[in-house]
């Protein structure tokens, strides 16, 4: 999504976040991070690797003007002046502050950088870089005690593995609105970070529509399909919709029914799921559009297709061989032992 060879961190502060659910208070830093260049270079690597394989990208909303979201203004206002970072800095951790609504949100360190030089679809932009680090990791630090030996003692920091929670705003637009990019590992309450603090929305691209409509046909295929026909049509189901995405670079709504259902009445289930997800999601499932073959790629990775059974055995199906589990797995009932079966056909173990 972003290149970062010629990205700079110009500036850089960290405060700390609290929860106002359980009466916390935050606290500001005044100063910049002074960086060596050790602790700079581990610390671009840390901030900006996650945004590097991103397939999706937000636009900044608001119910009434886009232009009085919270972030987007605090954004603008530093892109405007930088000499306001350090202030409004401070305004994002009390606006994030004010979204803590319950005891599950969690406090943590919050990182404000300024970057230059972030290249995006070709084009060398600025961007704001908001990070909340939520967990700390135990380690071990060495050190000579009185006696001029080498002893231990276990603190906590933050690990340089993976971010919590991120985002880009970039000093770019489109028809949509300024671009934003956001990843978050620790998604314990879904609409805290980019629907309460960020208050964004998918751009309304490809990319966004693909996972969109995997997404819906993977929910259907847990809530529909699993407890009225079972796992080994559940897995059908989902490698033949994967089958399709692969095939055609383009989706049409209609054609996608007729190849993957044959009954009529899981058309019209189909259709009635379609208004149920829309509806649930607040989301625009589109009847046509061109196929995201890097979302593809990474959705199809998240789409279960194991069947598992109470006696321990587990048959795991290839997504991207739809054909397999209706030509060499059949499933019957044995009237001896009183209980269901698979049979599984093959040439050779592997």
């Amino acid at each position: 999504m972003i290149r970062k060879t010629k990205a700079e961190i110009t500036k850089c502060i960290l405060h700390k976040v609290a929860n106002k659910f359980n009466s916390g208070q935050n606290v500001f830093s005044e100063d910049l991070i002074r960086f060596d260049q050790e602790s700079y270079d581990l610390m671009k690597g840390f901030l900006l690797k996650p945004f590097g394989n991103l397939t999706q990208s937000y636009r900044f909303t608001n119910h009434e003007d886009v232009r009085l979201n919270e972030v987007n203004k605090f954004a603008s206002e530093v892109f405007n002046d930088e000499e306001s970072f350090v202030e409004y800095s401070k305004s994002i951790v009390n606006h994030l502050f004010e979204q803590s609504n319950s005891a599950q949100i969690k406090t943590g360190d919050v990182l404000v950088v300024y970057i230059e030089g972030i290249e995006y679809k070709d084009v060398l932009t600025e961007a704001i870089g908001v990070f909340k680090i939520e967990n700390k990791v135990d380690f071990f630090q060495t050190y000579l005690d009185d006696n001029e030996s080498f002893d231990v003692v276990v603190q906590k920091g933050i690990s340089t593995k993976r971010i919590d929670k991120g985002c880009l705003v970039l000093n770019t637009s489109d028809a949509e609105g300024t671009v934003v990019l956001s990843v978050d590992n620790n998604n314990y309450d879904a609409q805290y970070w980019t629907k309460n603090f960020l208050s964004v929305k998918l751009a309304d691209d490809y990319n966004s529509h693909t996972q969109n409509y995997l997404e819906m046909c993977k929910e259907f295929s847990e809530e529909v399909i699993k407890p009225e026909l079972g796992m080994h049509q559940q897995g059908n189901f989902l490698a033949n919709t994967v089958d399709y995405f692969k095939e055609n670079e383009a989706v049409d709504y209609a054609t996608f029914k007729d190849e993957v259902f044959e009954e009529e009445k899981h058309k019209e289930k189909f259709d009635e799921y379609k208004e149920h997800f829309e509806k649930l999601n607040d989301v625009l499932i589109r009847n046509n559009f061109d196929v995201s073959g890097v979302v593809l790629k990474k959705e199809k990775n998240k789409l279960k297709t194991e069947i598992k059974l109470d006696t321990n055995i587990n048959i795991k199906l290839d997504v991207d061989a739809p054909e397999a589990a209706s030509e060499y797995l059949e499933r019957g009932y044995d009237e001896e032992k009183k209980m269901k079966f698979y049979k599984v056909y093959f040439n050779e173990e592997k």
